[in-house]
Order: C-alpha cells, then sequence, then structure tokens
C-alpha cells in the first residue's frame, strides 16, 4: 500500500517544486561546478552499487534531468525514470533521445516518492538522489520505496553530507552559506534562490537524521553500507530489501 502521507499539500513539497522551476536546461553543468565536479563521480557510485545488468527493471526516483537513469540504461538495464517535476523529466527525455540506441529502455513517469503508482515488489533495484530534504515524513517515503522492489532487490541513494571534521565543516558551511548564494547569483536568480537555501537544508536533514544507516534499517533494507566520499561532502548509501513486508 502506498504511503499515507498527503504530500500534495505540504508547504516542503510546494517549495520544491518551485525551486526547482527555474532550474534543469542549467542542472548539470552547475551541478558539477557547484559540487567542484564530485556530483558526477558522486552519482556513479550509486550506478556502480546498483549495478544494473541487462533484463533488469530499475526504478529512478527523484530522477531530475536522467543522469543515473541514463547511466543504469546505457548498462542495459530497463529504467523507469519518476519525478514530480514536469521541467526535470523534460530534460531527462531530452537526454535519452540523443542516445536513440538506448532510448527504448526508459519510461517516465511524473510522480511523487511518497505514492509510488507501482505494485509491491516490481523493480529488481531502486535509486533515487538528492530527494529525503524534500519529503515530510522520511521513514513512510523510505518505506514507499523499499515497497516496490523485489525482496533482495538492491537500492542506492545520494544525498548532501556534513563534513565531521570541525575544520572541514567550517570550510563547508562558509561554502554553502557565502559561495554557493554567491556563485548562484553570477548564474540565475533560480541559482541564487537554490544555493541559498542548500547549505541550511543539508544541515537540517543531518540534524533530524543523524543516522541515516538507522532510518535505512528501520525501512525494511539490510546489508546497509555508508560512504562519506569527498571528505563528507557527499553520502551514498546502499543495501538490499529484506525478505519481510514493509
Amino acid at each position: 500500500m502506498a504511503a499515507s502521507t498527503d504530500s500534495q499539500d505540504s508547504p516542503r513539497k510546494r517549495h520544491a517544486i518551485e525551486l526547482f522551476e527555474g532550474l534543469p536546461n542549467s542542472y548539470h553543468a552547475m551541478g558539477a561546478l557547484l559540487s567542484f565536479g564530485q556530483d558526477p563521480r558522486w552519482r556513479r557510485m550509486v550506478v556502480e552499487a546498483i549495478a544494473a545488468g541487462p533484463g533488469e527493471r530499475v526504478l529512478d526516483v527523484a530522477t531530475g534531468t536522467g543522469l543515473v537513469a541514463l547511466a543504469h540504461a546505457k548498462r542495459g538495464a530497463e529504467v523507469v525514470a519518476l519525478d514530480q517535476s514536469e521541467a526535470m523529466l523534460s530534460v531527462a527525455r531530452a537526454s535519452f533521445a540523443n542516445h536513440p540506441d538506448i532510448e527504448e529502455r526508459a519510461s517516465f513517469v511524473l510522480g511523487e516518492a511518497e505514492r509510488l503508482p507501482f505494485a509491491d515488489g516490481e523493480f529488481d533495484a531502486l535509486s533515487f538522489t538528492y530527494l529525503l530534504r524534500y519529503v515530510d515524513d522520511r521513514l513512510a517515503t523510505m518505506r514507499e520505496l523499499v515497497r516496490v522492489v523485489k525482496p533482495g532487490g538492491r537500492i542506492a541513494m545520494l544525498e548532501f553530507g556534513v563534513p565531521a571534521a570541525p575544520p572541514l565543516r567550517a570550510a563547508w558551511r562558509l561554502y554553502t552559506r557565502a559561495g554557493l548564494p554567491a556563485l548562484g547569483r553570477l548564474a540565475s536568480r533560480p541559482w541564487f534562490e537554490a544555493g541559498r537555501f542548500l547549505g541550511p537544508s543539508i544541515e537540517r536533514l543531518h540534524a533530524e537524521e543523524p543516522d541515516m544507516a538507522a532510518l535505512w534499517r528501520a525501512s525494511g533494507i539490510s546489508d546497509v553500507r555508508l560512504a562519506r566520499p569527498s571528505f563528507g561532502a557527499g553520502l551514498v548509501l546502499c543495501g538490499r530489501r529484506g525478505d519481510q513486508p514493509v
């Protein structure tokens, strides 16, 4: 059964949709620039953790402009790319259109992570990127994600992290509070707003969820592994759906 969160009326959800409306066309380049080239590397870690192959069906939630979904498809998997933003999905479709040899292996769904329009155990694997900062009930959302994966299926996530070492954390906070908004302002008003929002939202997530692995285990995921690349500025988790009902 889908999660019961009434996400359509959530201020957090509405803000996320509005925040990303002006970003899709420059998302690839700006994401790499603002992360000093680390975002593409982190996404590759997610793809490698899923390790999708021919004949497997993978759901990529919060697909954005489809970078991770495209990488899954290049490995031979059938991919369903889901996002709540039609603007983002439009760019994802265009990215796949540039690869006619794999375009037929992808489908695109406008939808929410809290209410997935899929049957229980429908997918061999699931990935999601930068999602949990934008949902109100993280445990319910995680259980909904796990629900649509087959028992034993792989699950992987990418999120921003906060460096643990005090000197690195201080530098990170300075960059996210001052550097990101300044660089965003040079690009566009939407990127300025995104840059201003990002640092506080990341810290809020980790303050509210200090043990992300525990959240995963509570949602029915086993064999949870956590990596903190780039001195802790990234957070990559992977695991498998357990055998018990979600």
